[in-house]
């Protein structure tokens, strides 16, 4: 610009115009030797902006005009006309001396309104009141130009207009200025200040608390490093072997908790053994279950055969005869001592189940809430189980007074009397005469019968619905006879028609054969096998099958005889590995654990082998290759003879086509590895 070339300079901020204000624009002007001195604000041209101390008021903008006149002369402006052009005139001060390097100070305050006379033609005038706003937001300084004669700044006209509002990013943004911390070094000199006194003439310092210094060696930096160099090994010296004891310690303390756990392991499996050993004794010394009896005949069976095979190798003619005489005598006196038992566990079992029976005809209602508490309700027809079955317990004690079992049989009396039928009239009967044979001081051994009687009829009485509803729903008789020849089958070997529950259908059958009793019964006169322990690995066997919930079906095809087959036919009843012929410490496990249990896809093996093969990822890896050769022979043999039976064919096929799957994948794999 040629103004500012010819009277001004060009005045800018010492950092980034718009993000820093210098300091000689707050009210401060500069010399013509640069040295800052105070400046009275003045006025500005249209378009500019004059910076005061403390003064933050905007100036006119380039629509508004400057007022007439100041306090010590006048300004001129003009008028921006409608076309848009407009005329700049700079201010005119009259009546002011003006010395070179002098500033003038004038107190001039902006008012809130201002009168400006504009003029409007070549001689007319005319008188305008402009308002004053003054925005609350601090302008930006943009630089500007400086009058070097005067010393009056002027400032850009951005500073003047209203800055247009960025958009909001949602991101906080920071300047360089921010962002950038200032290092500044300088130099400090402490100001405690010492001295030191010194023995002299007239002057006495005690020298007791001082200390004689005198230098040492010098060493070089070589000795120095060599120095710190064995003291390190020295440290590390000590820490190995403070580390090495540790080791040993931490080595010490595993091994005796692996020996405890060991041993505790050891000791658990031999309490284990013996607890099944004393359960099993107890089992065949009171046998009460029909495993109980399988066991004692499958015992009387090997006794037997160990016996005979005996007397076979030792004697000969006569006394062989004679001695297969005599023990086949003591097998019959074992038979019916076995049947006694029998009759006892019969006649046991018999009173449990009867007394079961009233225990759920007496069982109050039961459902869960929504909190999971269980909630009970006795109805009607539970609180007459419950009365029945006291007084069924009632009369069942014995060795009672006399007293008492007069007043338990009239309950029993004035309990049954309330309906009337034929049944009831018979058991008022038999009531009336066991407490005429009490009065009349009979001996209890002379009313067994009588009483025996009694149960009995009392005991068909409770299993009428019409006299306890609640038994309705739990007799296994229906009420409808006609209902009985929907879903009966006939035995052909005892002669009996029972529902399906009582046949034992093999997975080899193709037909219902003969019924649980026929088959018990053969058992028990020629074969005396006993399946309770492949029953007990039968049972681990299917709940290992249901953890894995793939959805696995063979193994609930399965029945004890083909478990049996399995065992001792194929796998002789041992291990695969360490040849354990301990039946209670045999599981059954899956060969390949990616495919469901089947008889061509198992091992046998010891519940520890067994944790260890479900853990391993490779099996041809890990096994050598004859142990492998020995199982898959096995396998095909469990082939052959399962494929004999309808239901496992199916399953049969599908697995043929699932190994030959995996084996393509296997060598398309080892064909792409090539």
């Amino acid at each position: 610009m040629e103004g500012a070339s010819d009277g001004f300079e060009v005045v800018t901020s010492e950092g980034s115009g718009a993000e820093q204000s210098p300091a000689p624009s707050q009210g401060k002007a500069v010399r013509e030797d640069g040295d800052p001195a105070e400046k009275p604000p003045l006025p500005e041209p249209a378009g500019t902006a004059q910076s005061e101390r403390g003064w933050n008021q905007p100036s006119p903008s380039q629509n508004s005009v400057l007022p007439e006149s100041t306090e010590k002369g006048t300004m001129t402006v003009s008028m921006i006309k409608d076309n848009g052009t407009s005329w700049k005139t700079w201010p005119n001060f009259e009546n002011q001396e003006c010395f070179p390097g002098e500033v003038i100070q004038q107190d001039y305050h902006m008012p809130d309104v201002l009168t400006v006379r504009v003029e409007t033609g070549s001689d007319s005038f005319q008188e305008v009141v402009v308002q004053v706003e003054r925005p609350t937001y601090k302008k930006p300084f943009l630089g500007g130009f400086r009058n070097v004669s005067t010393g009056v700044e002027f400032h850009n006209a951005g500073s003047q207009t209203k800055p247009k509002k960025r958009p909001d990013k949602g991101i906080q943004l920071f300047c360089r200025g921010t962002q950038t911390a200032v290092e500044k070094n300088a130099q400090q000199q402490t100001r405690n200040t010492t001295s030191t006194q010194m023995t002299k003439t007239g002057l006495y310092v005690s020298n007791i608390t001082d200390k004689l210094i005198t230098p040492g060696k010098y060493f070089t930096a070589e000795e120095y490093h060599k120095r710190r160099l064995e003291a390190v090994i020295v440290i590390q010296k000590y820490f190995r072997r403070w580390h090495a004891a540790y080791l040993v310690q931490n080595l010490k303390e595993q091994r005796r908790l692996r020996l405890a756990q060991e041993a505790q392991e050891e000791l658990q499996k031999k309490l284990e053994k013996e607890e099944k050993l004393i359960r099993e004794y107890e089992k065949k010394l009171n046998p009460k279950t029909r495993e109980d009896f399988e066991l004692l005949y499958h015992d009387l069976e090997l006794w037997m055969q160990e016996e005979t095979e005996r007397i076979n190798r030792t004697l000969t003619g006569g006394k062989r005869k004679a001695a297969l005489f005599a023990l086949l005598e003591e097998e019959t006196a074992l038979i019916a001592c076995i049947g006694m038992h029998k009759l006892n566990a019969n006649l046991e079992n018999q009173q449990k189940a009867i007394l079961h029976f009233l225990s759920k005809c007496a069982q109050p209602r039961r459902w869960k809430a929504f909190d999971g508490k269980i909630t009970e309700m006795d109805t009607p027809n539970s609180l007459r189980g419950k009365e029945l079955l006291e007084i069924y317990r009632s009369i069942n004690i014995k060795d009672i007074p006399k007293d008492e079992r007069i007043s338990v049989l009239l309950t029993l009396k004035w309990t049954v009397k309330e309906h009337e039928c034929k049944l009831t009239e018979e058991l008022v009967a038999l009531i009336d005469r066991e407490i005429d044979l009490l009065s009349r001081e009979v001996k209890e051994c002379n009313l067994e019968g009588l009483r025996k009687r009694i149960c009995t009829l009392f005991l068909q009485y409770i299993k009428t619905p019409e006299f306890n509803p609640q038994v309705a729903g739990l007799i296994k008789v229906p009420q409808d006879p006609l209902t009985l020849y929907k879903n009966v089958y006939f035995c052909h070997s005892c002669e009996k028609y029972l529902p399906p529950s009582e046949f034992p259908i093999p997975a080899s059958s193709h037909t219902i054969g003969r019924c649980r009793s026929c088959y018990q019964l053969d058992n028990e006169a020629r074969k005396r096998e006993s399946y309770f322990k492949y029953r007990l690995i039968l049972e681990d066997l299917r709940k290992s099958e249901v953890d894995y919930q793939d959805d696995s079906k063979i193994v609930f095809l399965v029945q004890l005889p083909d478990m049996q087959y399995l065992m001792e036919k194929i796998w002789n009843c041992q291990s695969a590995l360490s040849a354990c012929s301990d039946l209670y410490e045999l599981v059954m496990v899956r060969w390949d654990k990616q495919r469901e249990w089947s008889p061509w896809n198992t091992i046998l093996l010891t519940k520890e082998e067994a944790d260890v093969h479900l853990k391993l990822c490779n099996l041809q890896k890990t096994y050598e290759a004859p142990f492998i050769y020995r199982i898959e022979q096995k396998h095909i043999r469990a082939k052959s003879y399962f494929a004999r039976i309808p239901a496992m064919a199916s399953f049969l096929h599908r697995s043929n086509n699932q190994s030959n799957a995996n084996s393509s994948k296997e060598n398309s794999s080892l064909n792409l590895k090539k």
